[in-house]
């Protein structure tokens, strides 16, 4: 299960434990990825692995079809990108 968001493309990072005693040992930071189904007005029902922090980006634009439609390609993940695609292809 790949732990990435498919709508801001944040994934896995990684950094140190450090204990009183000031040791370091490595350990992971995992984004808090859930599976969505987003209304699409175009599309119908979305499913998707996104971030909390997504979900809440999502919900204050209006739906996933505003958000994709205002967020520029470059912030955008790949999948993202194709959904948008779709989504232009579909309202054509």
């Amino acid at each position: 299960m790949s732990r990435r968001c498919e709508i801001t493309g944040k994934g896995v990072m990684t950094g140190n434990n450090v204990s009183h005693a000031n040791n370091k040992t490595r350990r992971r930071f995992l984004p808090n990825v859930q599976d969505v189904t987003f209304l699409s007005e175009v599309l119908g029902k979305v499913r998707m692995k996104v971030s909390t922090r997504a979900i809440r980006t999502v919900e204050k634009n209006g739906g996933i079809d505003q958000y994709l439609k205002k967020t520029p390609n470059l912030k955008l993940s790949s999948e993202a990108r194709t959904l948008k695609k779709r989504l232009y292809k579909a309202s054509a």
